[in-house]
């Protein structure tokens, strides 16, 4: 966890992210997120282009799926389809519980999903328990 890159949260909802930025307050995570606001954004974050020339590849991207431009499947597509950036741990976070956004989420080979609570001390141990997993348990590949 100590060398750990930062987290890139994708979701065009302001209030979603102040949501999930609030609850990672309570976690080591604070501090080491960093947000856009839909997938066109995600993807040139991602490959380093333009304003994000000296980003650091992330550790774990936290996904919404419904996003205008360029929505979550989209992106989840693209990132597992490129050799530079599949091996990056992507965690849907969206308001979705529809069984085929679990389904094709899967099937574009998302890490994991996770249905959004809409409380807040919910969200709180969602978060928690993503730091415990992806930061204390998993091994994750190494970043460059």
């Amino acid at each position: 966890m100590t060398n750990c890159n930062p987290i890139l949260l994708v979701d065009d909802s302001e209030d979603d992210v102040e949501f999930t930025l609030s609850a990672l307050e309570q976690t080591k995570l604070a501090g080491k997120v960093n947000v856009v606001s839909d997938g066109v954004e995600a993807m040139q974050y991602l490959r380093k282009e333009g304003k994000y020339g000296d980003v650091k590849r992330p550790s774990l991207v936290l996904l919404d799926l419904n996003m205008p431009r360029k929505d979550g499947r989209e992106v989840l597509l693209e990132m597992k389809a490129d050799p530079d950036l599949r091996q990056i741990p992507v965690v849907i976070l969206t308001t979705s519980q529809a069984e085929e956004d679990v389904v094709r989420s899967y099937d574009l080979h998302a890490n994991c999903f996770i249905s959004k609570p809409v409380d807040l001390s919910q969200l709180c141990k969602v978060v928690q328990a993503i730091e415990l997993y992806w930061f204390n348990v998993a091994q994750l590949p190494p970043v460059n």
